[in-house]
């Protein structure tokens, strides 16, 4: 048993005009919580993110908040480049959509992709 599972998504030769997108960023937050099943608990948050020296050229980063835990997305437009996490506390996460869900609506033309397990040692009853 495990407590949840983490999607991380870096991706790689993508549309400029998408990844600079504030609507689409919002749109991808909302959406990609319904596709997988899963509750906001809030509205997504979108801001522009200012660049940041020489490694960071700037672009849009959002958040949202799930009950399963959260989704985030940061965009960096100059470089082509995409970062998204999905963590959740539910299980059996469908890595495939996530993957190509991002990949389809960014234009990405390589994704490097880790799944990470969570929590092995959360106990299967409370503790106090």
């Amino acid at each position: 048993m495990h407590f949840g599972e983490h999607v991380t998504i870096d991706g790689c030769g993508g549309s400029f005009e998408k990844l600079n997108d504030k609507e689409l960023v919002f749109r991808a937050l909302n959406e990609l919580v319904e596709k997988i099943g899963m509750k906001k608990l809030s509205e997504p948050y979108v801001c522009n993110a200012p660049a940041s020296g020489k490694k960071d050229p700037g672009g849009w980063s959002g958040f949202v908040v799930i009950q399963e835990s959260h989704i985030s997305i940061h965009t960096f437009p100059a470089r082509a480049f995409l970062s998204a996490d999905v963590y959740s506390c539910r299980n059996n996460l469908d890595r495939k959509l996530i993957i190509s869900y991002f990949k389809d609506n960014f234009e990405l033309k390589d994704i490097e992709s880790h799944f990470i397990k969570r929590g092995s040692c959360y106990p299967e009853k409370n503790v106090f």
